[in-house]
């Protein structure tokens, strides 16, 4: 059996809903509840993305179905340089497909995509626990730079003692109702834009 042509183009209006079909398997596979994934969908979240000057998506077809998509963006490698880096957020490849270079075919998008923006690295965020992708981006020669850890400012703020400290203060209700305010800003922005 031969492997099929491979194309690779960037998600416009016209792909958008066979990539959001992809990115919803990507979140379920993930471990993403469906429902979950399809609201996401639902609310704009991916068509806002895509219109972003600083992200690009690609979409990679075989025998005129969506085989798998990169999603890109353009920022400054950390907050204290102005070098710019093209991170990969996401690369998904249906199972069927994957051992048949479409990932490949991706980067090969995202590559070009790096050196017209000017661009002389190329990140990616790959989950700890996915050896399999952690080792594809290594054989292509992606070395770990920083160990990204994440947490919630609650839980933080739990584990640095400050709650009990802050409690019962005017101070810690006023950060509160900023904190509360900012977040809700921050999700109407997202929906908004």
């Amino acid at each position: 059996m031969s492997r099929p042509a491979i194309s690779v183009r960037r998600v416009t209006k016209d792909e958008e809903g066979s990539f959001t079909e992809l990115w919803r398997s990507a979140r379920v596979e993930g471990g993403t509840s469906p429902e979950v994934a399809a609201r996401a969908a639902a609310e704009g979240r991916i068509a806002s993305a895509l219109q972003r000057d600083d992200v690009r998506a690609y979409l990679a077809v075989g025998d005129g179905r969506p085989l798998g998509f990169a999603v890109a963006a353009t920022s400054p490698f950390s907050a204290l340089t102005e070098a710019p880096c093209v991170t990969i957020d996401q690369l998904y490849v249906v199972p069927e497909a994957r051992k048949h270079g479409v990932a490949r075919h991706l980067l090969g998008a995202v590559t070009l995509y790096a050196d017209s923006r000017g661009c002389e690295q190329i990140g990616c965020n790959i989950p700890a626990q996915h050896r399999e992708a952690n080792r594809f981006f290594a054989r292509l020669g992606f070395t770990p730079q920083v160990v990204r850890r994440i947490t919630t400012v609650a839980a933080l703020r739990r584990r640095l003692g400050t709650d009990e400290q802050r409690q019962h203060t005017l101070e810690a209700l006023l950060h509160r109702r900023r904190s509360l305010r900012a977040r809700a800003t921050a999700s109407a922005n997202r929906l908004a834009g």
